[in-house]
């Protein structure tokens, strides 16, 4: 898998509370073929992780999503946890970022709770995805036909359910960053 995103710079959305081993096995697979990630954040300094049942460690903030352009990026990351999600859905910048992604056709990965955020975006119809099993009923009311796979492909939008999920995700992840942009349908 080395090398595959040689020149992709992946895009990593998170505040504090997200799922930390989430966030951190994908960012690791991720850079490990050859990606270039950026922790997005609503406020520069560092974001603090979600332990399972506790608070985990701190991570740079690369960037704030004040300062960030959706054409800069290849591809998106949605870690799940349940706050850091609740948060960003919230967020009319990250918001908007994200619906860039899904506009573009450009590759989005969500696991757990990430795709509340996507939610938020409208543009869920007819996608077929997964996720923690607490949000079926809200992505069937956003119009996604929702299934329980450990991982889910739908041109280019990668989801999966939960931390046991993470070895599938990571390489579905991978093979479709390197695909790049899908037709937007």
């Amino acid at each position: 898998m080395a090398n595959k995103l040689e020149g992709k710079k992946i895009a990593i959305v998170v505040t504090d509370g997200f799922e930390q081993v989430e966030f951190t096995e994908p960012k690791k697979a991720l850079e490990e073929a050859g990606a270039q990630t950026h922790i997005i954040a609503l406020k520069d300094g560092e974001v603090k992780g979600w332990d399972h049942t506790d608070w985990g460690d701190k991570f740079k903030v690369d960037k704030t999503i004040d300062n960030v352009n959706a054409d800069d990026y290849n591809g998106l990351l949605l870690p799940g946890g349940v706050m850091s999600p609740d948060k960003l859905r919230a967020n009319d910048k990250v918001v908007n970022f994200v619906s860039k992604f899904m506009e573009s056709g450009k590759p989005v990965a969500a696991i757990c709770h990430g795709p509340w955020t996507l939610i938020e975006t409208g543009k869920l119809q007819g996608k077929k995805m997964t996720s923690y099993h607490t949000l079926k009923t809200d992505l069937k009311n956003a119009g996604a036909e929702w299934v329980d796979q450990e991982v889910v492909v739908d041109n280019g939008l990668v989801t999966s359910r939960n931390p046991d999920d993470i070895p599938a995700f990571n390489k579905k992840i991978i093979e479709e960053f390197a695909e790049g942009r899908h037709e937007p349908r």
